[in-house]
């Protein structure tokens, strides 16, 4: 066989005019996007916004466009709802689908894959969704006010981790890991709740289109079906049916994200093989005609070998990583905007946070997940049901429980669903949700700092020529 030889001169690659200057401003801005702390400070500052906008010149203009109707479809076929409504049942729906989608990963491939490792996690998020909730409950035993029950169960995963992530390399990297874990199993409760507690009269008919459309998911999903778009299409009419049924649309997303596969289709050794063998029928044809503009065997076989780097891929996993940015960099923050703006009345401060609601929220997530999660995870490990994971020691897991008491996002839809049409007590619930999750997050840092042993100069240095 002739040994196929490589051009004596290999061109540069093309460099548009103002490809260098695009760069040089590009490249720091997407490293700041990617980091974690990145979507947590963005989401706090949505919410500092809101409040200076709720409490300034601009709080009527700020309600009436809440406010303002926003139809979508034709004559004959159409949804109108208020664009507050659109923001928290329409939008949210995309962060569902990505909690979902993490949800799923952590079951099937991560720290919930393993009974024994999950327990730990698990013992914690169920004692940080329990006792938050009998902490309220004492506060407000009966009543219109009982209705926020289910408000401080929920942990906000982005502004916990962006908190604890400040913390650098003062934290073992497990802390992050078990954080995540013990978030994503608090978002399944909260998920559990919102569908089974806040769910209005129910359309059995529309029940009846959600369980089709959940039928045809199913079956794209066993049918090998892994394009996107007829997921999408299915979605929309997922979300849709479960506007009309009376179940909170959001709830669409979590179940169309159980629906996408989760398994390649090629396996990564097959893909290895198939890599060599489209390397040389590559090498091959760029032998023939050196210009790809000109060479349509070329083209092909590249476009061949990208199908091939999609195939090997869980779509899963890809529309996690794609999803990503867009729900944690405008979904999340639009939702703050729209819904963080309290206006606050300094005269009657006091007895706004000493109100039960807003002492039952504040109390539940500050202490109440502290209490929760810490203790149900000692007790866990003294019974022998769970082991403490590797680097960890109960001062981490103090720290977390005080991070857990960040309910921001979450505990704000619930109480806008627990609240729906009381706006009185919805002042009051996110004046709660605000109060806690503002000592929580400090609480947190400052425990975690003090008690967490700095890393030696040594550990840094290395740690950074790891990165680079």
């Amino acid at each position: 066989m002739k040994e196929l030889r490589m051009p004596k001169r290999i061109k540069k690659e093309y460099i548009a005019p103002w490809e260098k200057a695009f760069d040089r401003v590009f490249t720091p801005l997407e490293a700041f996007i990617h980091r974690q702390t990145t979507s947590g400070i963005l989401l706090m500052l949505s919410a500092v916004v809101a409040l200076i906008i709720a409490n300034g010149p601009w709080s009527a203009a700020y309600q009436h466009i809440l406010h303002l109707p926003f139809t979508v479809g034709v004559p004959g076929f159409e949804l109108s709802k208020s664009l507050h409504h659109w923001i928290n049942d329409g939008l949210m729906a995309l962060f569902f689908f990505v909690v979902g989608l993490e949800l799923k990963r952590e079951i099937l491939v991560g720290e919930l894959a393993d009974v024994r490792q999950a327990l730990f996690p698990i013992m914690a998020a169920i004692g940080g969704m329990v006792v938050p909730v009998l902490v309220y409950i004492s506060f407000n035993p009966g009543g219109d006010a009982f209705h926020g029950w289910g408000i401080p169960m929920a942990t906000d995963i982005a502004f916990a981790l962006g908190t604890l992530a400040l913390l650098g390399n003062r934290i073992p990297k497990n802390l992050l890991t078990f954080l995540v874990a013990l978030a994503i199993i608090d978002d399944l409760g909260a998920v559990t709740v919102i569908a089974l507690f806040y769910t209005a009269t129910l359309n059995y008919t529309a029940l009846g289109l959600v369980a089709a459309a959940v039928a045809l998911l199913a079956a794209l999903n066993l049918g090998g079906i892994r394009k996107p778009l007829p997921y999408v299409l299915l979605g929309i009419i997922l979300w849709i049916a479960m506007l009309k049924s009376g179940v909170h649309a959001t709830l669409a997303g979590v179940i169309l994200a159980f629906t996408i596969p989760m398994r390649p289709k090629y396996d990564p050794g097959r893909f290895l093989l198939q890599i060599g063998e489209k390397i040389g029928q590559i090498r091959q044809a760029f032998h023939q005609e050196e210009n790809i503009l000109k060479n349509d065997e070329l083209r092909a076989h590249i476009r061949a070998l990208g199908k091939g780097v999609q195939l090997v891929q869980a779509p899963a996993q890809t529309l996690e990583r794609n999803m990503h940015l867009p729900v944690a960099y405008l979904v999340i923050p639009i939702f703050a905007l729209a819904n963080a703006g309290i206006p606050v009345d300094w005269a009657s401060l006091g007895s706004v946070i000493t109100h039960p609601v807003s002492l039952g929220i504040a109390a539940g997530l500050f202490l109440g997940k502290l209490i929760g999660i810490t203790g149900f995870a000692w007790v866990a490990v003294k019974l022998g049901v769970a082991a403490l994971p590797d680097g960890l020691n109960f001062r981490h897991i103090v720290g977390v429980g005080f991070m857990g008491g960040i309910g921001f996002t979450m505990s704000i839809f619930i109480a806008e669903l627990g609240f729906a049409g009381d706006p009185e007590n919805l002042l009051m619930a996110k004046t709660g949700i605000l109060v806690a999750s503002i000592l929580a997050g400090i609480s947190g840092f400052v425990w975690l700092y003090f008690t967490s042993e700095k890393p030696a100069v040594g550990e840094d240095a290395t740690e950074a020529l790891e990165l680079h």
